[in-house]
């Protein structure tokens, strides 16, 4: 406990983190074990880890650097159909399943992270209700565009087509991408061990940069944009770095979903999802880590655990969702709570004193 209290505080969150999706991560093996986790439940273990994943990358940009991005299930789509896509590639050539899923993987985050830096030109320029409404478009223009695209894999390479399918395929040739049908015979190679460590690495690359020079300037340009740059800090690079870095978790949280299912479309990943992981964030807290963690695996599971209360389910939801907002952003809650730790800590002084 000592050692605990003598470690800096930067470290006590990430190993606190850590330490977090490790032990759900082991109660979860134990459930399996023994028979207690339900067939229902087991199927979204996949789908949590992946929002979790978005959720962090979203965290990084909302919380750390302080600008609402509403585009979140763009890169996740785009960095979704990416990893399909390569996966198929990929599966032609190699015969390790774990091989093709972290290749396919690698090829979703850096496609996301690509079009992140790209968009970032000149959406960075804007700020608060301007800069949502642009990453709102941009999601629904990436869903739109993927909605109808055609593509499919053939011994002579891919072969793309738009809104209309004209994909011709030679011998022994398969559609990848089928328009608004979505994905087709994607080979699953999603597991939830997989999850669980792509989300320690998330969590230790986005730690590293928060707690580093970069980390400290995103902070800087998000409390005072003009004090921050008669520093000489660069707003725009630093600004940048948050935008790519959450827009390479998205796409590598999309190619974890999609490659857990054997077909997935890509109105999937609208507006409303987008919201969700912004949901989130918000009551895991804003810069947490550790509460956007345990905040996206209680609500995912949330609905699948009330399912029980049938129509009732959904309107349960909703009323906790609205009690934690409450409870979470309450002035008297916080001080009450700030009270109790200073109380604690006066006693625990006492009792060394005597």
């Amino acid at each position: 406990m000592k050692k605990w209290k003598e470690m800096k505080k930067s470290s006590r969150q990430k190993l606190t983190s850590i330490l977090v999706v490790i032990v759900l991560f082991a109660i979860v093996q134990v459930m399996i074990a023994t028979g207690t986790l339900n067939r229902q439940m087991r199927s979204l273990l996949v789908p949590v880890t992946a929002y979790i994943l978005a959720a962090i990358g979203l965290n990084m940009n909302v919380g750390i650097s302080g600008e609402l991005n509403l585009g979140q299930a763009g890169f996740m789509s785009l960095g979704g159909f990416t990893a399909v896509t390569a996966a198929a590639i990929f599966s032609t050539k190699i015969s390790n399943s774990a091989v093709v899923f972290i290749l396919a993987v690698l090829c979703g985050a850096l496609m996301a992270g690509f079009l992140g830096w790209l968009i970032s030109i000149p959406v960075l320029k804007l700020e608060g209700d301007y800069l949502a409404i642009v990453t709102l478009a941009f999601g629904q223009i990436i869903m739109s565009i993927l909605n109808n695209l055609y593509v499919g894999l053939d011994s002579t390479g891919l072969h793309f087509s738009f809104v209309n399918n004209n994909v011709t395929l030679g011998d022994g040739g398969k559609m990848i991408i089928s328009g608004p049908m979505g994905t087709t015979g994607v080979k699953m190679l999603s597991t939830f061990a997989g999850g669980v460590i792509m989300v320690l690495i998330a969590l230790l690359i986005v730690y590293n940069i928060i707690n580093s020079k970069r980390g400290r300037a995103i902070e800087a340009c998000r409390d005072n944009r003009i004090a921050a740059e008669t520093i000489g800090i660069n707003v725009a690079h630093t600004k940048t770095l948050a935008f790519v870095l959450s827009s390479a978790l998205g796409g590598a949280a999309g190619a974890l979903y999609m490659l857990n299912y054997s077909s997935v479309t890509a109105t999937k990943f609208d507006f409303n999802t987008s919201i969700l992981i912004l949901v989130y964030v918000v009551l895991g807290g804003l810069g947490n880590m550790t509460g956007t963690v345990i905040a996206t695996s209680v609500l995912v599971l949330l609905p699948e655990v009330l399912r029980f209360l049938s129509s009732y389910r959904m309107l349960i939801y909703a009323v906790v969702l609205i009690i934690i907002m409450i409870v979470t952003n309450n002035e008297k809650v916080r001080v009450f709570m700030a009270r109790m730790k200073r109380r604690n800590g006066a006693g625990k002084g006492v009792k060394s004193n005597g």
